[in-house]
């Protein structure tokens, strides 16, 4: 069994926020893939279902970003889940908006939700990093992630939640990079040629034909009498 956490903060005042992009992704997971309905367990909201042929438990922790661990650990003794198959959706102020990356152990790189995390089940877990870009100083981190994403990012976002819920059962399959590779084709899909009009080519234009060269006739300078008497001598 796996256990994908998505990091936010609850209640409805946050749910649009940059630093919510984590239950924003799991959400997502459980409308496309059919989960259970979301219940109140472990200090947070669960959501049981299958990607692919692993059964997976979303979780959503209830308690605030910095208490997230509360939560994670709750789940992880209950169902018997080991630090390596949690997976952890997180806002990334180190991406670029839209990009994103997989991680297994290491810091948390000051993020809180992951701070806790670590204080409660060590680093040993898997991330999924979703960019959502740096407000250019640190002082202005803090009411950048807890404001909501602009209008600007409404496409590129919905792509990349999209893509990660398609990408999800390769997730949960351990393949990290084809799941990357699904949410690359979400972000930038290919162009398709097919259905389009062929492209006209033009003819050769023809050679000019050369026509041949006929000498005029001299002109008949005869009389009459005389073009008679030429034609019964």
């Amino acid at each position: 069994m796996k256990l994908f956490v998505g990091l936010g903060n609850p209640g409805a005042g946050y749910a649009g926020n940059r630093h919510n992009i984590g239950f924003m992704a799991v959400d997502r997971i459980a409308a496309d893939h059919s989960f259970g309905p979301w219940k109140k367990a472990f200090k947070g909201l669960v959501a049981d279902g299958r990607l692919g042929n692993v059964r997976v438990l979303l979780l959503k922790p209830d308690t605030f970003m910095n208490l997230s661990g509360q939560a994670v650990q709750a789940a992880m003794a209950f169902h018997k889940i080991l630090p390596e198959d949690v997976v952890v959706f997180h806002d990334e102020l180190d991406l670029a908006p839209g990009k994103l990356r997989t991680k297994m152990a290491g810091g948390h790189a000051g993020h809180n939700g992951l701070r806790s995390i670590h204080g409660h089940i060590g680093e040993n877990y898997g991330r999924v990093r979703l960019g959502i870009g740096h407000p250019g100083h640190k002082d202005a981190v803090a009411g950048y992630v807890l404001h909501d994403f602009a209008r600007a990012d409404a496409d590129w976002l919905g792509d990349l939640l999209r893509g990660l819920s398609e990408g999800a059962a390769l997730l949960a399959a351990g393949e990290s990079a084809r799941f990357l590779n699904a949410v690359a084709l979400r972000m930038a899909p290919q162009r398709v040629s097919s259905g389009t009009r062929p492209q006209q080519i033009a003819p050769p234009t023809p050679k000019p034909v050369k026509q041949p060269v006929v000498d005029a006739p001299e002109p008949d300078t005869r009389t009459l009498l005389q073009r008679l008497s030429d034609r019964f001598s």
